[in-house]
C-alpha cells in the first residue's frame, strides 16, 4: 500500500518519471528473480547445516 501511495507522489510530481518507473518495474522484478530463487537456495542449505551441526546438541538435551 506504502509503494501505491508513494507512486502517486511522484506521478503528481513527476509524471514522465512515474510511468518510466512503472512500464520499467516487471523488467526490473523479471531480472531480479533469479537472484531471489539463489537466495532461497542458499538460504535452505545454510539451515541445512545449522541443523546437521546441531543434531548432536538437540539429541544430548532430549537425553539428559
Amino acid at each position: 500500500m506504502l509503494t501505491l501511495v508513494l507512486w502517486c507522489f511522484l506521478f503528481v510530481f513527476c509524471w514522465p518519471l512515474a510511468l518510466l518507473a512503472i512500464c520499467l518495474y516487471p523488467i526490473v522484478w523479471l531480472l531480479l528473480l533469479p537472484f531471489r530463487i539463489v537466495g532461497i537456495a542458499v538460504h535452505g542449505v545454510l539451515e541445512l547445516v545449522a541443523t546437521i551441526i546441531f543434531l548432536p546438541v538437540r539429541l544430548l538435551r532430549t537425553v539428559v
